[in-house]
């Protein structure tokens, strides 16, 4: 049994404020973050829904009009331990 990795996810942590609405949408989202970006821009473009799926494979929907902001950060390797390095 190895305690390696063999293939690493990549994921990128999503936060999104909705207009009107005290709590923001946070979520890892297994796309690129340009990949987030061209589906923001397209439905900012077009005044469609934002549409992006999360890594567990639900789906998230925004309308385009109560997008507030969106905050798109690279996800960390976790740390496990005790001790700080």
């Amino acid at each position: 049994m190895s305690t390696k990795k063999v293939a690493s996810n990549h994921k990128v942590e999503v936060r999104i404020a909705v207009v009107n609405v005290a709590r923001e949408l946070s979520f890892e989202c297994p796309l690129t973050s340009e990949e987030i970006r061209v589906a923001l821009n397209t439905a900012l473009s077009s005044q469609t829904p934002l549409v992006l799926s999360d890594a567990r494979g639900g789906q998230i929907i925004v309308p385009a009009d109560k997008i507030g902001f969106i905050e798109i950060g690279e996800q960390s390797e976790r740390r496990v331990g005790f001790g700080t390095l």
